[in-house]
């Protein structure tokens, strides 16, 4: 049956269509970064790329979010082209870089104050006690970063980008910085929130057992010039728990993966 499922390539995720990536490429003089990337992103999926490093999975991500130009090729977001940044758009990368003089709410309605002013920020401060709330961060609003943990700095990384009700989440590898225990449990809290919003959601990471956790799709990057050279369907019940990672079922789409990477994942 898993067999079958990677077979398949990517399955169908209800939803409208959220991204849409044509022929993208891009190029820094003589140096391809990447080439021939396509992909479809339907509103609510959970999708990964994984692949070795320097093969343009960042790159790919700057594009997606409009810091980057693609070289060829067509970047649309809900039916319109990327051609910068986004307000629909919520990055969140390996370290929380939360300012150290500002409280964890402060920090939180950071891009509402730099978008619209210190008034729309002060109107938005119950939403940002309700995101703490959340993600399990209730009575932390006048923490300052130093008193807060690694895990507890990332959850309030989150809550600072869902605070613009983005409908698009790009991910960064934003636990590799922490534990293997705390990046569990952020994973767990990652896909609640995703969950609860009905986000869509696309992350880098290196990590195969942590992209098989999360994903709807696993998306298989070759060496550069970066490009999918296979979409695997991650067929498993949500909501995911930790003990799911001890099944043969998640264990066959770890090995997998991890045999594609080995083999140059050439199609």
């Amino acid at each position: 049956m898993m067999q079958q499922a990677v077979e398949a390539g990517v399955r169908h995720v209800p939803g409208r269509p959220i991204y849409q990536l044509r022929n993208v490429s891009r190029s820094y003089g003589a140096f391809r970064a990447l080439t021939g990337i396509n992909l479809d992103l339907t509103e609510g999926s959970f999708s990964s790329v994984i692949g070795p490093s320097g093969c343009g999975k960042t790159t790919l991500l700057k594009i997606m979010a409009g810091l980057a130009p693609p070289s060829t090729g067509s970047v649309i977001l809900n039916g319109r082209p990327v051609m910068g940044p986004q307000r629909q758009i919520g990055m969140m990368f390996q370290q929380a870089t939360l300012l150290p003089w500002r409280t964890a709410i402060d920090n939180i309605l950071l891009p509402i104050e730099i978008r619209d002013g210190r008034q729309a920020a002060r109107a938005h401060r119950d939403d940002a006690g309700a995101l703490l709330d959340l993600v399990g961060l209730k009575g932390f609003e006048n923490a300052y970063p130093r008193q807060l943990s690694g895990g507890m700095a990332q959850r309030t990384a989150i809550c600072r980008m869902l605070i613009t009700r983005p409908e698009v989440l790009l991910l960064d590898e934003p636990f590799s910085a922490l534990d293997e225990l705390s990046r569990d449990n952020m994973n767990l809290e990652l896909q609640r929130v995703c969950l609860a919003r009905n986000a869509t959601a696309f992350l880098i990471t290196h990590s195969i057992p942590e992209a098989v956790f999360l994903s709807d799709t696993v998306y298989i990057m070759s060496a550069r010039p970066g490009r999918f050279s296979e979409a695997v369907t991650i067929d498993l019940p949500r909501p995911r728990t930790l003990e799911m990672m001890t099944t043969p079922e998640f264990g066959a789409y770890v090995t997998y993966i991890r045999n594609r990477l080995d083999e140059g994942a050439a199609p």
